[in-house]
């Protein structure tokens, strides 16, 4: 495990390894941080922020790419997750928060082949709800399918922490697999929910009774 400080940038979102988010940068003080991080190793830490209280967990951002420059100095920027971390410590010497952080190793634990495919059969079906045509080959170049199935899964902010701090892929998937189980039948019984699914292309509107906590 490996101590490191990083800039934090609290989010109401959850950022997974391997993931790719743009991110529209306009306060003054991520603006600051931003501009350090480019002079430096373009890196930062996301961490959830629910009512001003910071998660525990959170993962590392790399800027892949400027998207936009704004002559007011606001940027549109694209990140990849990359490590997860433990929040140590955090301090505000700067405009921006700061965190003493410990990188999180991923747990040494073989999964379940018949697990993964059965979790990889769930995520098909429901992108086949949202009228998707979709093909199981997305999944093979995927390092963590855990993660990759997280994004859109309809889980709650939540529930997408709770993906984030599993500590092995195994459990995540265990974890996915039961939340999958009871949530496709829900969105199977419910077609005005499966035409907003359609005509948005994405899970981000789901409303947060329609998932298990």
């Amino acid at each position: 495990m490996t101590a490191e400080h990083l800039p934090l940038f609290p989010l109401d979102l959850v950022l997974y390894p391997g993931e790719t988010v743009p991110l529209h940068i306009f306060e003054p003080r991520y603006k600051e941080m931003i501009r350090d991080c480019l002079s430096g190793d373009r890196s930062f830490g996301v961490v959830l922020a629910v009512e001003g209280v910071l998660s525990d967990v959170g993962c590392v951002a790399e800027i892949r790419q400027i998207l936009k420059r704004y002559p007011d100095g606001r940027l549109d920027i694209a990140v990849e997750g990359r490590q997860r971390f433990r929040v140590r410590e955090v301090s505000e010497d700067r405009q921006y928060m700061q965190g003493r952080v410990d990188v999180l190793p991923e747990a040494s634990e073989e999964v379940d082949p018949n697990i993964q495919q059965r979790v990889i059969a769930q995520h098909m079906k429901l992108l086949e709800l949202a009228g998707r045509d979709v093909s199981p080959s997305i999944y093979e170049d995927v390092d963590m399918v855990s993660f990759f199935i997280a994004q859109n899964a309809g889980l709650t902010l939540a529930q997408k922490q709770s993906v984030l701090e599993k500590e092995s892929e195994s459990d995540r998937i265990s974890f996915l697999v039961s939340f999958l189980e009871g949530f496709i039948p829900q969105v199977e019984k419910m077609g005005t929910l499966r035409e907003k699914i359609r005509s948005n292309g994405h899970f981000k509107d789901f409303p947060p009774d329609v998932s298990e906590d």
